[in-house]
């Protein structure tokens, strides 16, 4: 089985940290979102992904390369000199899919069953099968309105929720046949949701929606990044937190180093990644992720924040609801309350 992640895009909407790392890398429990989701395929059975990159490119390749194996699979990555869209990056590959195949956005934490949704379109007989969430707000998201036997009748773009004609969003994970692909122009900036899917529709093709029970979030603003990072470790969403699990809700990935007047000092959940150090009365409270190779000094104090790897927070500095970006010092009794921290240190 194949399939193929989108990476190339922006991600605008988690700015000011997407300005320093892709948002795919944006680390969740971690990990990574798009190692999440080679975790996700891997068990699904796919043992070849293609990824697309563009926006700081070079990130993605520095941690995965040209041709990687990963968790059972081959991933080839490769660079798309400009954009072409979710439909337009997947017809440039063309040639790489003549089977069915699965497509997912590379900002997708979900633990929604691949597999599952492989067999449902296969059952279903359909040329595409979109993975649907209900949700309370539409106006963020594309919905689609689906008949009795799930066959989709129609799509509305971020409608307001009293114009809405469903709740059910486009979550971006898609199982497509290859002749889906004949419905996209070459060399040409185009769109699943906006473009191809409502050709299908109009050439009376059938399109399916998969609605099941499954966690589902595109991690869009820095309240949802953070807000994902509680699901992952309170196992709301069922991903692999890397490390040994301590208790309730730690985890301390190897090489990671903890004083041990801490251990008293960290409430709630928390993971330390690997050759990170935490220093002597530090406190962790509520949802905290420290990234690999970060310090948190003697007496600092972390409340509901994040950690990108790399970063340091000097000794009795305080964070709270914040997102600290890679190479990010905050200094000695530094007081800081909320937003993303994303300057380099110099």
């Amino acid at each position: 089985m194949k399939a193929m992640v989108l990476a190339a895009g922006k991600g605008t909407r988690l700015f000011p940290l997407t300005g320093v790392i892709p948002k795919p890398m944006a680390p969740v429990a971690g990990k990574p979102i798009i190692q999440h989701i080679f975790e996700a395929l891997s068990e699904a059975g796919v043992d070849e992904v293609h990824v697309n990159v563009h926006y700081l490119a070079h990130i993605i390749l520095g941690c995965y390369g040209e041709r990687s194996w990963v968790d059972g699979m081959t991933v080839v990555t490769t660079r798309e000199d400009e954009l072409m869209g979710t439909a337009g990056g997947v017809k440039r590959l063309a040639d790489r899919f003549d089977e069915t195949f699965i497509v997912i956005m590379g900002d997708a934490l979900t633990d929604a069953d691949v597999r599952e949704v492989f067999t449902f379109h296969k059952e279903h007989g359909a040329l595409a099968t979109l993975v649907l969430k209900r949700v309370e707000d539409t106006s963020e998201y594309g919905v689609a309105k689906l008949d009795a036997e799930k066959n989709i009748l129609g799509f509305q773009e971020k409608p307001q929720p009293e114009e809405a004609i469903s709740n059910l969003a486009n979550t971006g994970i898609y199982v497509l046949e290859p002749e889906v692909l004949e419905y996209i122009p070459k060399d040409t900036f185009f769109d699943f949701a906006e473009d191809v899917f409502p050709r299908l529709l109009k050439s009376g093709e059938k399109v399916v929606g998969y609605e099941g029970d499954f966690y589902w979030s595109d991690i869009g603003t820095l309240v949802s990044y953070r807000a994902a990072q509680h699901d992952a470790l309170s196992g709301r969403v069922a991903v692999k937190v890397p490390g040994e699990r301590w208790g309730k809700g730690l985890w301390i990935a190897e090489k990671a180093r903890i004083h041990p007047s801490t251990y008293g000092r960290i409430e709630g959940y928390a993971v330390v990644g690997s050759k990170a150090v935490v220093g002597r009365g530090a406190s962790l409270s509520g949802v905290v992720a420290v990234g690999d190779g970060c310090r948190v000094s003697d007496g600092a104090t972390l409340k509901q924040s994040v950690l990108l790897p790399g970063s340091s927070v000097g000794s009795e500095a305080y964070l709270e609801d914040c997102i600290v970006g890679p190479g990010y010092e905050v200094r000695p009794r530094e007081w800081i309350r909320g937003g993303a921290l994303v300057r380099r240190a110099c």
